[in-house]
C-alpha cells in the first residue's frame, strides 16, 4: 500500500473516521463471529481492527469518529427519491453501532453526529475546517463518494473488498482512477447519476460519455455552457434531462458547510485505559487484540504465553482426531472465508503448518491455502473461541 508521499514531517495529522461505512464493510465481509454471549460482533470487530490499524500505522496527533443518526437527511427533503430503492441492512447489523460507540468511547475518541446530516457531511466539515488550521487529513472509510473530499491536505484511506484490501487515495490516485480530479466526482454523478444511492443523472448517459465530456469541458455547468460544441445525440439528453443533472449533482455534493465545529483540542489523540479496554475485549471476544493494546513490556509478554489471547505457532501437538474429506468439509462449512482446497478423494488430515499452510488430505497429496493477514485474523479467532465446536 501506498502511503502519503508527500506529508511533511512538520504536519500534524487528524484521522477521521466513517463509522457507519465501516460498520456496513466489516458486515459483510467477516464470518458472523460471536462473543461467548452469543452476540453477533463481526462489525465491531472489524472497525476495531481498521482503528487499531490506523492508530499504529499513522500515529496521528488528532483522531475523531462520525456516525450517522437515524433520520431522514436534507438530501431526502430534496429528493424523495433519494437511496429509496436502497435495502435496509440487517437489524444484527444495526445492532452493533452501540458496541462499536461504547469501543469508540473507551479508546476516548470523540464522536460527531448531526441530525439531518449523513456522516460523510461532518467528515467533510470537519476535514474542510482542519485545513484551514493547516493539519493534514486522513479519512478512513470504505464510501467512494468521499473521495470528492481528497485535496492536498485530505487523503482518503480506503477500504476496498473486506477489511484489508486498502488504498491511500491522493489526488494523483483519484485521477488515475476516475480521469478526472476528485472535486469533479458531483459533477460526475450529475451526469451518470448513481444507483446506489438512487440518483438519476442525465438518462442515457453513461460512465464513458460523461467521463469524455468532464474530461473536456471541466464541468457541469461548463457542458451547458456549450451545449452547442456537443454532439447532437448527446446534447438532446443533456437538455431533456437538465433539471435532474443539476439535482443529482446537488444530493451527489457532501455538504463541506454542516452547522458543527471542529475542536482540535477534544480530537487530541489520548491515552486509554488499558484495563477498560482489556475487559471490554474480553466480554466481546477478541482475545487476539489485547496485546495489541498492551502498555507495557510485561504484559505484553504476559499477553504472548497465555493461549488465551494469541496463537502459537511450531508448536507440536497431537491429533486430536483423524478425519475424512467428508467429515472435514462437513466441519468446516465455511471453509471458503479460510480459502481452503480440499483435493478429491479420502484420507487424512494431518494438520495445518500455521506460516506454510498447507492441508493434506492424503500422505501424498497436499493443496496449498491461500494464507494472509485476514486468514490468519479469522482463523485465530475461530481456534481462540472456546463456544465454537471444533474436531
Amino acid at each position: 500500500m501506498k502511503y502519503i508521499k508527500y506529508m511533511e514531517k512538520h504536519l500534524k495529522t487528524l484521522v477521521l473516521i466513517d463509522g457507519n461505512a465501516l460498520i456496513h464493510r466489516a458486515y459483510h465481509a467477516l464470518p458472523p463471529l460471536t462473543s461467548k454471549k452469543g452476540e453477533l460482533v463481526n462489525a465491531v470487530y472489524g472497525f476495531t481492527l481498521t482503528l487499531l490499524s490506523v492508530l499504529e500505522k499513522f500515529h496521528p496527533e488528532y483522531i475523531a469518529v462520525s456516525f450517522d443518526l437515524a433520520g431522514p437527511t436534507f438530501r431526502h427533503e430534496k429528493s424523495a427519491d433519494y437511496k429509496a430503492t436502497r435495502v435496509k441492512a440487517p437489524d444484527e447489523l444495526y445492532a452493533q453501532i452501540p458496541r462499536v460507540k461504547e469501543i469508540t468511547r473507551a479508546f476516548n475518541i470523540p464522536i460527531y453526529e448531526l441530525a439531518g446530516f449523513e456522516a460523510d457531511d461532518c467528515i467533510g466539515t470537519l476535514a474542510r475546517q482542519a485545513e484551514k488550521e493547516n493539519v493534514r487529513v486522513i479519512i478512513v472509510t470504505g464510501d467512494s463518494d468521499e473521495l470528492q473530499l481528497v485535496t492536498k491536505m485530505v487523503n482518503i484511506f480506503m477500504l476496498r473488498k473486506g477489511i484489508k484490501d486498502i488504498v491511500l487515495y491522493d489526488e494523483d490516485e483519484v485521477t488515475k482512477k476516475y480521469g478526472f480530479t476528485a472535486k469533479r466526482l458531483p459533477d460526475y454523478k450529475g451526469l451518470a447519476g448513481d444507483t446506489s444511492d438512487n440518483i438519476a443523472g442525465v438518462s442515457g448517459i453513461g460512465a464513458k460519455t460523461a467521463t469524455n465530456l468532464l474530461q473536456k469541458f471541466g464541468s457541469l455547468e461548463n457542458i451547458y455552457a456549450h451545449l452547442e460544441e456537443v454532439k447532437e445525440s448527446v446534447r438532446k439528453k443533456l437538455e431533456d434531462d437538465k433539471e435532474s443533472a443539476f439535482l443529482s449533482k446537488d444530493l451527489g455534493t457532501i455538504d463541506v458547510h454542516a452547522p458543527l465545529t471542529l475542536d482540535l483540542l477534544s480530537c487530541i489523540t489520548k491515552d486509554f485505559d488499558r484495563n477498560i479496554v482489556s475487559s471490554l475485549f474480553q466480554e466481546l471476544g477478541f482475545f487476539s487484540l489485547i496485546k495489541r493494546i498492551s502498555g507495557n513490556s510485561q504484559q505484553s509478554a504476559e499477553n504472548e504465553n497465555d493461549p488465551s489471547t494469541t496463537l502459537r505457532a511450531g508448536k507440536k501437538m497431537k491429533a486430536r482426531k483423524i478425519v475424512t474429506q467428508e467429515e472435514w468439509e462437513k466441519f468446516l462449512g465455511t471453509s471458503e472465508i479460510f480459502s481452503v482446497y480440499v483435493k478429491q478423494g479420502e484420507g487424512t488430515l494431518f494438520g495445518i503448518g500455521i506460516e506454510t499452510v498447507h492441508i493434506a488430505t492424503h500422505e501424498k497429496s497436499e493443496a496449498s491455502v491461500l494464507w494472509n493477514e485476514e486468514t490468519k485474523i479469522f482463523l485465530q479467532e475461530f481456534l481462540e473461541d472456546e463456544t465454537r465446536k471444533k474436531c
